[in-house]
């Protein structure tokens, strides 16, 4: 089950992280992948990484919030069978002190360069009239989260355009799902607290982890696990859904 022999998958963002997991995850499970990211450095070692275990894998740096950038590369690929949206930027504020930039920066990322991903995307899907792409939201579209002012507005987005490209490709044979995030243990998160809580590392890390009703945070593999099934034959008959993986912080965190 979860076998992805002979299927081309695109992972944005997967030089580190929960796109890293992915592009692992499906590398093992017999897709060729490739691995799209801003960092030249961090994206070489993932393809490094699935060479080195005898899966198939192609380095691309991009910027997904150039469009021109985002065509050429899609273009080069040639065929898409799985699309994976999983680059994404975060910043902590509210509305009153969200500047410009901070909000323009996110919503370049993580609705501009989904939306670019998504439109070279399933131009090529619909050749093949099929595909699968699952993208990556948050909890923050579900319920308000204190200081997330402009990520929980792109990620509102994410989650609308999900719905809309499902609605208006599923009789081209392409699904469409997303996946909200509760807190995911990666290096971005370790950095976050490195720079707003120093010296105060692993009080912080407990804090935010204990904030989730399971006790922790979650692992970008577990994330990647659920991906995998989304993206699968398996899961042939879900689309235009939201699946929370929050270790009960919307429903149980009272």
């Amino acid at each position: 089950m979860f076998k992805l022999n002979e299927k081309i998958a695109v992972v944005t963002g997967s030089g580190s992280g929960i796109g890293k997991a992915v592009a692992l995850l499906f590398a093992k499970q017999g897709a060729q992948v490739h691995v799209i990211d801003l960092n030249e450095e961090a994206c070489n070692a993932t393809v490094k990484e699935i060479q080195q275990t005898g899966g198939k894998a192609f380095a691309h740096v991009c910027n997904v919030a150039e469009q021109q950038q985002v065509k050429e590369i899609f273009s080069k690929i040639g065929k898409v069978d799985i699309l994976v949206n999983s680059a994404g930027v975060s910043h902590v504020g509210n509305v009153e002190n969200t500047t410009e930039t901070d909000f323009d920066r996110l919503y370049n990322v993580n609705v501009k360069g989904v939306y670019n991903c998504l439109q070279a995307g399933v131009t090529i899907m619909k050749k093949n009239k099929s595909g699968v792409i699952l993208n990556l939201a948050s909890i923050a579209n579900n319920i308000g989260l204190a200081d997330r002012f402009a990520y929980s507005m792109s990620k509102g987005a994410v989650y609308a355009m999900t719905l809309s490209v499902a609605k208006d490709y599923i009789h081209e044979g392409i699904r469409c799902n997303c996946i909200s995030p509760a807190r995911v243990h990666t290096p971005f998160v370790d950095d976050f607290i490195k720079k707003n809580y120093p010296g105060k590392e692993k009080e912080m890390f407990e804090k935010l982890s204990k904030s989730q009703p399971i006790g922790r945070m979650a692992k970008p593999e577990e994330i990647a696990s659920l991906i995998l099934f989304l993206c699968s034959n398996e899961a042939a008959f879900i689309t235009g859904c939201d699946y929370p993986i929050d270790g009960g912080f919307i429903k149980l965190n009272n």
